[in-house]
């Protein structure tokens, strides 16, 4: 149970960036003992794996921010988050941490199944990342592009710290992520159905 919910945890957060787990587990391999890789995915703490994860993840961190290139982004991200959701679950269920003291029993039996329900869970988030940032730039005309951007950044990062080392908390943070996502699209159809409505306004006959 404790392994899935650190699966969960990180391959929710690649759904978001991509690159923030990835680095979380090579880095914290690579320079703690907080985080300890199996030898089948000690290539995420290689030097050159960190330094090509790190550009990538500026180019993400940037383009995410400014409307209409973060559409062209997220199609781009809908192979790569998916892809490192793979990765992160399997590699993360399989790690030594904080909360896995003995990772070699789950899933044992089939290599494959951690990676593809990874997959199948970043695909998830991303694509209802996706869908929620193009309602948002319609609504607000991409203003509300770069603060959507931080705030799915620092949920990664919390989802990503909470995986690791508290693995209870993915369940409440996930819950607490769907419910901002829905209350934020029905705040901003609102808000865009009222804008609407102000422009019509002035056009519209008098009456009496």
């Amino acid at each position: 149970m404790i392994e899935a919910l650190t699966g969960t945890g990180l391959a929710a957060a690649a759904g978001l960036n991509a690159y923030i787990p990835m680095l979380a587990l090579g880095l914290l391999s690579r320079f703690t003992d907080v985080v300890t890789l199996p030898a089948g995915w000690s290539w995420l703490e290689n030097p050159w794996a960190l330094g090509i994860l790190g550009v990538l993840f500026v180019v993400e961190v940037v383009a995410d921010k400014v409307p209409a290139v973060d559409h062209v982004n997220d199609i781009v991200q809908t192979v790569v988050r998916p892809a490192a959701g793979g990765i992160v679950f399997g590699s993360g269920t399989a790690s030594e941490t904080p909360a896995i003291s003995d990772p070699g029993g789950f899933l044992a039996s089939g290599g494959w199944v951690p990676v593809a329900i990874g997959v199948v869970l970043a695909l998830t988030v991303h694509l209802g990342k996706a869908g929620t940032r193009a309602v948002a730039n319609t609504a607000t005309v991409g203003v509300a592009a770069p603060v959507l951007s931080t705030l799915e950044d620092v949920s990664s990062v919390a989802l990503v710290a909470a995986a690791i080392l508290l693995p209870a908390l993915v369940a409440v943070l996930l819950i607490g992520l769907v419910v901002g996502l829905v209350v934020g699209l029905v705040l901003l159809v609102r808000t865009a159905r009222r804008r609407r409505a102000r422009r019509r306004a002035p056009g519209l006959a008098p009456t009496g």
